[in-house]
């Protein structure tokens, strides 16, 4: 895979964990600029949560691992308290906590009632490469009791369907190795400014499967393949010959401007609608020509219409 960036009382919690709480639990009264943002990052079990917390760790953030959601909005507070020493706060939100997961949405519901700015980042990834994870480790999944791993994959699937449909970033790790997976933090948190949308352009070959991922999905098979032309067939869609034979096909350029315009008009909904993260996944047979050369031309787009944007190429070298 490849990526390139475009341009106070104190108690204790039933695990025994101490914890401190406000006298009424509210940032009402507090200055706008006190108040902390928040990512809560959740996901399957496996999937790298633990990695995606070091890396805003990293970042400088202040991170809490395993907290019931109950107390985020506690954990809100104390850090407007805090005299700007605590700014950004991320909250990792995991199955070990099942018996408090029912309040979660109470307290995201909370936390918008109070104006805090909160992303919700889900790390996900497939059934095999869960298995294999859980395998090599020699360690049961949380929920699979008496069952099998894949048991547990899918009741930790369907706990957290929710929470994934509401989520402002998915990263699938199937995939990534850790290095990969922070790089894609990285470009999603390590600016000084939060710009107001962010673009994962993401090419891919349909023969080895659709982003779990993805937002918005091209199709690019309506184009002539350079894999039967043996001059390009060595090359990637990176290559210029390569670019050109894509784009000067009919309708090549065509598509290019009308799903520019296309996207601006998803991007000012998204805007509109608090949504900072898009990832649009482009797709060819087999990831490596006519995606990759067409996600290098949207990146290029977005990038000029204000959009930050990353490009992966998830298949490019794998034949």
């Amino acid at each position: 895979m490849n990526v390139n960036k475009h341009d106070g009382q104190q108690g204790h919690n039933g695990d025994g964990a101490q914890v401190s709480t406000g006298t009424n639990g509210d940032t009402a009264g507090l200055p706008e600029a006190a108040i902390p943002e928040l990512v809560i990052i959740s996901g399957m079990s496996g999937a790298g949560r633990s990695t995606a917390a070091k890396c805003l760790e990293d970042l400088g953030w202040f991170v809490v691992d395993n907290l019931p959601p109950a107390l985020i909005p506690t954990m809100v507070e104390l850090g407007a308290r805090s005299q700007g020493n605590v700014a950004r706060i991320a909250v990792v939100v995991d199955v070990r906590g099942r018996r408090f997961f029912d309040n979660l949405r109470e307290s995201l519901s909370d936390l918008d009632t109070r104006g805090v700015t909160r992303r919700i980042v889900f790390l996900e990834s497939s059934d095999d490469a869960l298995v294999r994870r859980f395998e090599s480790v020699r360690r049961p999944h949380p929920l699979q009791g008496d069952g099998r791993i894949v048991d547990g994959i899918a009741a930790e699937r369907e706990l957290l369907r929710e929470l994934r449909g509401d989520a402002d970033l998915v990263i699938d790790t199937s995939s990534l190795n850790v290095h990969e997976l922070r790089a894609k933090m990285d470009a999603q948190f390590a600016g000084e400014e939060e710009p107001e949308l962010r673009a994962t352009v993401m090419s891919f070959g349909f023969k080895y499967g659709l982003p779990v991922d993805a937002d918005l999905v091209v199709d690019m098979r309506f184009l002539p393949n350079p894999h039967w032309v043996p001059e390009l067939r060595p090359y990637t869609g990176l290559n210029e010959e390569v670019a050109a034979y894509v784009f000067n096909q009919p309708g090549a350029k065509e598509f290019i401007d009308r799903y520019s315009e296309l996207l601006q008009l998803i991007a000012a909904g998204y805007r509109r609608e608090g949504k900072r993260y898009v990832t649009i996944a482009v797709g060819c047979t087999g990831g490596k020509h006519r995606s990759v050369a067409t996600s290098e031309k949207l990146a290029a787009r977005l990038a000029s219409q204000g959009v930050e944007t990353v490009v992966v190429h998830r298949d490019m070298g794998r034949e």
